[in-house]
């Protein structure tokens, strides 16, 4: 078979049990693609040896005839994975030389699958950014570029390697995390699907913590299908994780009948926002046509709270971020800082925190612990839970009313040039302004390619749906990518 790294999930795996590839070749294809895209830099710690030998495990489950669906399928695994004996650094500095001795759940429920794990996948550090700029291992550079442009623009963030590897086939598929948009803001810059699964869906047990209460994993896939089977591999109950639901998780793959009609699709108001661009618009109300068009009616809602989420999740993030990194000190593991004669253990902390973690981080670290201070927590921290809620509570009120998924765009723009000067943080922290919501509201979010810009880069459509109803948002997903067709890949420069 020729262009083995084109091939979806569903079609390697179709190729597999046919008997017309292995594994083996798969990986030996996605592999030389990734040593000839170096300058994407999308793979930041290579493992050749473990993708082979999986590879060569998964090619005799195959052979006897009882191999999973995701069994042979080489896959890229994002840097905030701990992965047993592999290099996990969230692509920072503070963890140079981390070897963890275990393997985190979702990373080892793949395994177990037999996916194979063709290595590590770059990111913002510490999953901190919308533009993959803050990693220790330099940027990743979207494979799509802009008209005749040869400006390198970004792939999003914080899962830009991620999704960089999988726009331009160097993995079949790869896993991600989504605190604000991690997931769905890169997929809709690149031109892939992107899945935020309800949260406590997938368990964050051996996943480097950002924000506890709103990080989670999934997967990012060329495909609605490929989510999917994915999808289903990645989740499930883990009683390491104290935030994990015991609940089954459904076959999504045979729930994607592309059949919607009836459903009741949300159009919110308060997502109309000002200066957005025309060409977002214009994909907004063509979306809404085409599930429409599939059977959908579509009906005007509103999320009033809306306005309030950017500031609420920039409280909320930065107060977990500065618990969750005050482990990060250089006394047991990762980087520590040279010391002069005489300095003690305060010293020690501080010069190795302020080597280690990059200005981004160093910023929301401050910011965190500020607003966790005893004279500003009810002033901000307090608050900003009490604005969640009433998130929350908007997007209940609106189940409760008879919506079964609500369509919005993905992101602002598309995918930037890298490298941009922005001297104000919360212009970058705009891009997530989309995206959330879904988060502190813990609802399952999917970003589905929809159309290209006038300068031929990728757009996508976000589907928010009810908690726990991941099934029926595929199908919803489903039915706009049929509708909206989009076939387009980035011509190959690198």
């Amino acid at each position: 078979m020729s262009d083995l790294t084109r091939l979806t999930i569903a079609e390697a795996r179709d190729a597999l049990r046919k008997g017309e590839t292995t594994s083996v070749e798969l990986t030996e294809a996605c592999l030389a693609a990734i040593e000839a895209a170096g300058v994407l830099g999308a793979v930041v710690h290579k493992t050749p040896e473990i993708a082979l030998e999986r590879a060569r495990a998964a090619d005799a489950r195959l052979a006897a005839g009882e191999a999973p669906s995701m069994c042979g399928i080489p896959v890229g695994i994002k840097d905030l994975f701990c992965t047993e004996g592999v290099a996990s650094q969230a692509g920072s500095k503070i963890l140079e030389g981390f070897l963890p001795p275990y393997e985190s759940t979702v990373s080892g429920q793949l395994k177990d699958a037999g996916a194979v794990m063709l290595g590590k996948l770059n990111m913002d550090e510490f999953a901190m950014g919308s533009s993959n700029e803050t990693s220790v291992y330099g940027n990743a550079v979207n494979p799509w570029r802009a008209g005749n442009s040869e400006a390198a623009l970004t792939p999003g963030g914080s899962s830009g390697g991620s999704a960089a590897a999988v726009a331009a086939d160097l993995c079949l598929a790869a896993t991600g995390t989504d605190t604000g948009g991690s997931i769905r803001q890169p997929a809709a810059l690149t031109g892939i699907v992107g899945l935020k699964p309800t949260y406590g869906r997938c368990s964050r047990w051996g996943i480097i913590a950002f924000a506890s209460s709103l990080d989670q994993a999934g997967p990012m896939t060329k495909t609605v299908r490929d989510a999917a089977i994915m999808g289903a591999v990645m989740m499930g109950h883990d009683p390491k994780d104290s935030t994990s639901a015991d609940l089954p998780v459904p076959d999504f793959e045979a729930m994607l009948t592309g059949d919607i009609r009836g459903k009741v699709i949300g159009i919110p108001r308060e997502y109309r926002m000002d200066g957005m661009p025309q060409e977002i618009e214009t994909l907004w109300s063509e979306g809404a046509e085409m599930l429409r068009d599939a059977g959908a009616k579509l009906r005007d809602i509103s999320l009033p709270h809306t306005k309030y989420a950017l500031p609420a999740y920039y409280v909320i993030a930065p107060a977990e971020a500065s618990s969750n990194l005050a482990r990060y000190d250089g006394v047991r593991y990762g980087y520590r800082a040279p010391l002069s004669q005489g300095d003690g253990v305060t010293e020690m902390y501080e010069k190795t925190r302020a080597e280690g973690f990059g200005p981004e981080v160093r910023r929301r670290v401050m910011v965190g612990t500020y607003v966790l201070s005893a004279g500003f927590y009810d002033a901000y921290y307090n608050r900003a839970r009490k604005v969640r809620a009433l998130i929350k509570r908007d997007f209940e009120e609106v189940f409760d009313a008879g919506i079964d998924a609500i369509l919005t765009p993905a992101t602002p723009s598309a995918a930037f040039e890298l490298g941009r000067e922005i001297s104000d943080p919360v212009e970058m922290y705009l891009n997530d302004v989309f995206t959330v919501t879904v988060n502190l509201a813990g609802l399952p979010g999917i970003a589905v390619p929809t159309g290209l810009d006038r300068q031929g880069l990728p757009l996508g459509l976000q589907l928010i749906g009810r908690p726990w109803e991941e099934g029926d948002l595929l199908n919803t997903a489903y039915a706009l990518e049929q509708a909206a067709g989009f076939v387009a890949k980035p011509p190959k420069w690198w």
